[in-house]
C-alpha cells in the first residue's frame, strides 16, 4: 500500500512540475495531462520557407497552430555537434523560448550523439570518441548540465528530460552497451545528477523503443534497478505499424506501471495520414492501411491518435501520463532533410507529419483529446 501511495505522489508531482502554464486552456479540458508533439524539425523546416496554416488555411505559427488545437507540450531533440547546426543546443533555446512563451511544457530529449540516436546506433559524439570512460562520464553529465542550465537561466526550465533517447541497446557505444551495464549504469546516473543538480523538479525519463515488447521492458528495467538506475518515468516508443498490437502495447504498459511503480509516457507515436510522397524521397511507410483497419487517411490516421491516446489513458492508478506525436512539423520542405550532412536528403516522414501536403493542420489533433 505504502509503494502504492509513493507512486501515486510520484504522479501528482511529475504532472505538477510539468504542467503548461495554460494547461487548462484549449478545446478540451478532459485530455490528457500532456498532449505534445515532437517538433525538432520546425526550426529547419522553418528556415527553408516551411509553411504552417491552421485547419481553416489561415497561415501561421506553427506552435500557437498546434497549442490553439489543444496540444500543450513540445519534444525537442538535441544533438552535441551536428554538422548542419540544427537540433543543437543553440536551436533548442530558441524554440523553448516560443513554446514556453505558448504556456507550453518543454521535454528535452538527449541523443548524445551528433545525429540520429536509436536501438540501431549510439554512435558517439566525434568531440568524445577518443575520451576514456571517465571522462566520457563527466562530457555526458557536463553536457546535459550545460544545456538544461543555459535553459533555465533564459526563462525556460526543462519540465521533463530524456537522459538517451530509445536506449534498447544503451548508448555511447562502445562504452555504454547494453553488454556494459556497470557503464551504462554509470552514464545514465551521471546524466541524473546533472539534470537534478539544475532543478530538481525536472523529472528523468528513461526511453526505450519497441512498446509492445513487455520481454524488453521487463529485462531492461529489471537490469537498470539490479544497477541502482535513477529516474523517474518511464518513455516508450509505440509505432502500431511496427510493434505490435495496441492490446499488445496497453498490457505493456499496464505492466511496466504497476512493476516498477512509475509514470509511463509515450514520447513516440505518428501514422500516416496518404500513402503519397510529397519530396521526391519514398516514404518510410507506403502502405495504404499500414495497421489493419485504421486507413493511411486524415480519417485512419485521426482515429490511430484516439486509439493510442485511449491505451495511454487506460493505465491503472493514473500512470498515464500522456502522447508525443513525433515529428509533427517534418513536412517535404526541400533541404529539410533527414541528414544533418546532406543538404539534398528528403524525410521520408512527411506522410506522417500533422499538417497536410496542402500546409494545413490535420484533423488528427482531435485523436488527443477526450470526446
Amino acid at each position: 500500500m505504502r509503494r502504492i501511495f509513493a507512486a501515486l505522489l510520484l504522479c501528482a508531482a511529475v504532472l505538477t512540475a510539468g504542467q503548461p502554464a495554460h494547461a487548462g486552456t484549449g478545446p478540451d479540458h478532459d485530455g490528457l495531462p500532456i498532449r505534445g508533439a515532437d517538433v525538432s524539425s520546425l526550426a529547419k523546416s522553418e528556415a527553408f520557407g516551411g509553411i504552417y496554416r491552421s485547419s481553416n488555411g489561415k497561415r501561421g505559427d506553427a506552435l500557437a497552430i498546434l497549442h490553439s488545437a489543444g496540444l500543450n507540450y513540445v519534444r525537442l531533440k538535441v544533438w552535441v555537434n551536428p554538422v548542419d547546426g540544427y537540433n543543437s543546443k543553440t536551436q533548442v533555446l530558441r524554440l523553448a523560448k516560443r513554446a514556453k512563451a505558448l504556456g507550453m511544457g518543454l521535454l528535452v530529449d538527449f541523443h548524445y550523439s551528433d545525429s540520429w540516436a536509436d536501438p540501431g546506433k549510439q554512435n558517439k559524439p566525434a568531440a568524445w570518441s577518443a575520451l576514456p570512460f571517465d571522462a566520457l562520464k563527466k562530457a555526458l553529465h557536463d553536457h546535459t548540465y550545460d544545456v538544461l542550465n543555459a535553459l533555465k537561466r533564459q526563462g525556460t526550465k526543462a519540465d521533463m528530460v530524456q537522459i538517451g533517447n530509445e536506449l534498447n541497446g544503451g548508448l555511447l557505444w562502445p562504452d555504454g552497451n547494453w553488454e556494459n551495464w556497470p557503464n551504462l549504469a554509470a552514464l545514465l546516473n551521471a546524466g541524473y545528477d546533472a539534470a537534478k543538480a539544475v532543478s530538481r523538479s525536472t523529472k528523468v525519463v528513461l526511453h526505450l523503443a519497441d512498446g509492445a515488447d513487455n520481454g524488453l521492458y521487463r529485462w531492461w528495467f529489471d537490469t537498470a534497478a539490479t544497477y541502482g538506475v535513477r529516474y523517474d518515468v518511464i518513455g516508450l516508443s509505440y509505432y502500431s505499424y511496427w510493434h505490435g498490437t495496441l492490446e499488445a502495447f496497453q498490457a505493456n504498459l499496464n505492466d511496466v506501471a504497476s512493476r516498477y511503480g512509475k509514470p509511463v509516457v509515450l514520447v513516440e507515436t505518428a501514422y500516416p495520414f496518404t500513402a503519397a510522397d510529397d519530396d521526391g524521397l519514398e516514404n518510410i511507410i507506403t502502405s495504404t492501411e499500414p495497421y489493419p483497419g485504421y486507413p493511411a487517411t486524415p480519417e485512419g490516421q485521426a482515429a490511430m491518435m484516439r486509439a493510442v491516446t485511449e491505451v495511454v489513458r487506460s493505465v491503472p492508478g493514473g500512470r498515464g501520463l500522456g502522447v508525443f506525436y513525433w515529428e509533427a512539423t517534418w513536412t517535404g520542405v526541400p533541404g529539410n532533410g533527414w541528414d544533418p550532412a546532406d543538404p539534398s536528403s528528403g524525410n521520408g516522414w512527411e506522410n506522417q507529419a500533422l499538417f497536410g501536403f496542402d500546409d494545413r493542420l490535420l484533423p488528427t489533433v482531435k485523436g488527443f483529446l477526450r470526446r
